[in-house]
């Protein structure tokens, strides 16, 4: 659960520019740059080890984004992440 209402965390999920502010690397690029859009990467730093974010699906209404993620050594994640609405200024996000 997060103390914000879901407009303010769906604003840091899926805008890849505000990415820096919560995970622990340096976005170098984002490929076409705007919103998340199907097909976008985003290249990042961490450690001196390079990573890439594609974003495969996003589905506003439903604040849902599907995001494939490559690191290093042949590893690959397939990230889901959703955020919904549960009182008046908190939301809870899933990530999986």
């Amino acid at each position: 659960m997060v103390n914000a209402p879901i407009e303010k965390v769906w604003v840091l999920l899926a805008e890849p520019s505000n990415y820096a502010s919560w995970w622990d690397a340096e976005t170098r690029s984002i490929v076409p740059a705007g919103r998340a859009a199907p097909g976008q990467t985003t290249h990042a730093k961490s450690g001196g080890l390079n990573i890439y974010v594609v974003v495969n699906r996003i589905d506003e209404t439903q604040h849902q984004l599907q995001l494939t993620t490559k690191f290093p050594f042949g590893i690959t994640v397939h990230n889901h992440l959703s955020c919904k609405p549960l009182d008046r200024g908190v939301c809870q996000v899933s990530f999986g």
